[in-house]
This record gives C-alpha cells, sequence and structure tokens, in this order.
C-alpha cells in the first residue's frame, strides 16, 4: 500500500481521471493520505482526515514511508493560522494557506518524511478547547472569500468545507459534506435558541441536506454562498438582503460540544 501527503497549498480531487472532471474536494498542504487505485497517471486517494476519496494528477503525488502515516494518523496536528505564510528549507520555499496541517510542528519546524521546513507563522493549539468567541474570529478570517464547489481553502471554499476547516483549526474533527455533519451535535429546537458558533443545515425540496452554514449573534449567519457572507437567518431560512428573497430552506440547527 502506498502513502502521501500534500506537499502544495491545495491540489484538486476530482471524481475521474481527467483534468476536465468535477472537483470533489481538495487535498491541502500536510494532509496525509492512502492510495487506493492507480489508473494511468491518476491516483486514487483516501484522505487520512475524512475518509475522502478523489483523483488526482501522479506529478502532485508525494510519497511518505507507511510508519509515517501512521504516525500522523495518531497525533494532533497544528493548523496554519496565517492567510498565507511560507513553509521553506534550503532548497525551496512553498505557500501554505489557513487552515493547512503543520506536521509535527514544535513552534519553529514541521517535519515531512525525514526532512525538516522552516514555519514562522501563527498555529493553532490542536489540545485547547475552543469556544464559540473563538470560532467565529477564525471564521471572520474567510469572509469574502470565492465560492468554490470542492473547496477548501481561503481564495475557493464551499459551503461544508468552510465549517470543516473552521472546526478543524479549532481542534474538532467535523466530515466533509454537510449531510455527513448534520449527525454530530445535539439539535437546537428553535431558532430563537440558536447561540454563536452553532451550525444550521438547509436542505433542497427532497429533503436532502444540501448546505450549512455558521450561527452568528444576532439571528445572523455566515455560510459560503457566492462568497463567505453574512446574511439573516429566522425560522424560514436564509434571508439575503441584497437580493431580497430567501435563498435556502432551514432544515436543524445542531450544536457541537468540544
Amino acid at each position: 500500500m502506498d502513502y502521501g501527503i500534500g506537499m502544495l497549498s491545495v491540489v484538486p480531487m476530482r471524481t475521474e481521471t481527467s483534468d476536465k472532471a468535477e472537483i470533489v474536494t481538495q487535498l491541502t498542504f500536510g494532509e496525509c493520505y492512502e492510495v487506493v487505485a492507480r489508473e494511468g497517471n491518476w491516483l486514487q486517494l483516501q484522505l487520512a482526515a475524512d475518509d475522502y476519496r478523489g483523483w488526482i494528477d501522479v506529478k502532485q503525488h508525494t510519497p511518505v514511508s507507511s510508519d509515517y502515516y501512521k504516525e500522523w494518523c495518531n497525533t494532533r496536528h497544528p493548523r496554519a493560522l496565517d492567510l498565507v505564510q511560507m513553509v521553506s528549507n534550503a532548497d525551496v520555499r512553498i505557500p501554505v494557506g489557513i487552515g493547512c496541517y503543520l506536521p509535527f510542528f514544535d513552534g519553529m519546524s514541521i517535519r515531512i518524511g525525514e526532512e525538516r521546513y522552516q514555519y514562522t507563522g501563527r498555529a493553532s493549539n490542536p489540545s485547547a478547547t475552543a469556544t464559540p468567541a473563538q470560532l467565529i474570529k477564525v471564521a471572520n478570517s474567510f469572509l469574502k472569500a470565492p465560492y468554490l464547489w470542492g473547496g477548501k481553502s481561503v481564495f475557493g471554499i464551499d459551503c461544508s468545507g468552510f465549517t470543516q476547516l473552521v472546526f478543524g483549526i479549532c481542534g474538532y474533527k467535523l466530515p466533509r459534506d454537510a449531510y455527513q455533519q448534520v449527525s454530530h451535535g445535539e439539535e437546537v429546537h428553535f431558532v430563537t435558541q440558536a447561540q454563536s458558533g452553532d451550525l444550521a443545515y438547509f436542505s433542497n425540496p427532497e429533503g436532502r441536506i444540501t448546505h450549512v452554514g455558521l450561527v452568528l449573534e444576532g439571528q445572523q449567519i455566515m455560510h459560503a454562498h457566492g462568497e463567505v457572507r453574512i446574511d439573516t437567518l429566522d425560522h424560514n431560512g436564509i434571508y439575503n438582503a441584497d437580493r431580497k428573497r430567501y435563498s435556502h430552506n432551514l432544515r436543524i440547527i445542531k450544536r457541537i460540544h468540544f
């Protein structure tokens, strides 16, 4: 079995073995994975963090040993807090964005395989218990980030990628998609009882969970819809004041306990 790690800021993971195929998610810097299939110049990955699968170009594959992969999986890694910062050694400088993993960070450097790379930016504390205020502070870093289906970076992100990244930076592991995330947490029965840091989920006409956002104070919500933006939340759903209509129908609100 082959294993690898993301060595670029973001790498598209696709539904099929083609550059024209849909992006289902992204492999971010410092994130380990298992290679589960090969087809020509393409590799199908399963991400260690959330078990998500997709295809990447073999040129964007960086192998690691099985021992390193197991060690990575058994360690809680800090995440980058700066919007963009450099990881570097004598030979290379790699731009990494907020939310990227910093494997085995010791305060000055990270370790990938047997190599060490310097990192001088801010990093999260994976052992700290996050507060709702810290969640919102991290989320605010993504405001105005453009929407991108399958995206997981400040330069392109989707609704569940946004909530997964924000909670991941704060030390809570959410699955990748909204319909998976909704299984986490305790139900909040009324919008008026919702608190800052809760997650609100929205369904399509067939009843499927298709959207998620982060509840703010004052019955507002931050979510990725065209961009990461703030709208009004009520018992019907999300009201978009710019377009003067409801954009999403509320299904359920959940509260995550760290």
